[in-house]
């Protein structure tokens, strides 16, 4: 593969209520809520983006919540764990935050000689928090008052890709995606990114005897890979195609450019332009407080909205609030 990715883009999940939604990710997580939009491909949902404070790629975790959706099986075939950095010294904190919050979290355990705590949201997607170690993870985090700052999220760590046979994901990762491999424990592969790092990490855990995974609420439906520029997600695309591999058209996703492809386990992949991001139709210091519906879809907001629930977001989303509320 010619063209590789420098790391993770964003991971899309399924949820159920998405004020619960917004609930968790804003004020128990302490993301900011970068883009209100809807589902394109199903307009009479929301689409809603969390990330740091202009939603950078690699800081992204996004949702189609669908109220009343049943919930997915974890299994092969799926992203079945979405790891976030935070700093080495936090997970004590965090483990404490989330407990004080009722939520359920498991023991801390350790990996890769990175403490690793892991949780589930309400629609039960697994999440886990690792304690980023060997220098720490030098992205700014979101520093909304909800969460303290120096305990706060840096962005996506990692996801985990279950499988039933590693031979044919692992062609995939490395000259798909231009991964390499680099580590392994027992039935846990890692695959890097560039230099690696948090943000540019995939795991594949290989369960022969699992069941085969079903995506709907609490579980991904897509975990997407940068591409610095249309040029190469374009040439990506041609390589991808001479390899044999099925690849949906570039899709025009408003504050990205995206194609979609399967990986041989089921797991569907995507690969996204870092550009032209989120500020392209909101200030940066307004994103996420409002509707934002792409051209095509602007004539119908009317029976858009009023299909949508209203959402009740923290003051601390804004950031001119956020910082008078620290002060």
């Amino acid at each position: 593969m010619s063209i590789t990715t420098s790391g993770l883009h964003h991971v899309t999940a399924i949820g159920g209520d998405p004020q619960r939604n917004v609930d968790f990710y804003l004020r128990a997580l302490g993301l900011r809520l970068v883009k209100q939009t809807v589902n394109f491909d199903d307009p009479g949902t929301y689409h809603l983006y969390y990330g740091d404070e202009a939603g950078r790629p690699g800081s992204l975790m996004t949702f189609f919540p669908w109220p009343g959706t049943p919930t997915g099986r974890l299994g092969n075939g799926q992203a079945t764990t979405t790891s976030f950095s935070v700093p080495e010294s936090s997970i004590g904190w965090w483990q404490r935050h989330l407990e004080g919050l009722g939520v359920s979290v498991d023991p801390v355990e350790s990996r890769d000689e990175e403490d690793v705590l892991t949780f589930r949201d309400p629609d039960g997607l697994v999440l886990a928090l690792v304690g980023h170690h060997g220098g720490g993870d030098d992205r700014a985090p979101w520093d909304n008052g909800l969460v303290p700052v120096e305990h706060a999220i840096r962005g996506l760590h990692s996801v985990t890709l279950s499988v039933a046979q590693e031979d044919a994901t692992a062609d995939m990762l490395v000259n798909g995606l231009g991964l390499r491999p680099q580590s392994r424990d027992g039935n846990r592969l890692r695959y890097a990114a560039g230099e690696g790092g948090p943000g540019a990490l995939v795991d594949v855990l290989v369960t022969p005897d699992a069941p085969r995974g079903l995506v709907a609420a609490g579980t991904v439906h897509h975990v997407a890979w940068r591409a610095p520029d249309q040029a190469t997600q374009a040439a990506w695309r041609d390589e991808l195609l001479d390899q044999g591999v099925r690849v949906t058209s570039i899709l025009d996703r408003q504050y990205f450019r995206s194609i979609y492809f399967r990986e041989p386990a089921g797991t569907l992949l995507e690969v996204a332009t870092d550009e032209p991001g989120f500020a392209i139709d909101e200030p940066l210091l307004e994103l996420g407080r409002a509707l934002k519906l792409p051209p095509w879809l602007e004539p119908q907001r009317d029976d858009i909205q009023a299909l949508l629930p209203a959402l009740d977001l923290p003051d601390e989303n804004d950031p001119a609030v956020a910082d008078r509320l620290r002060t």
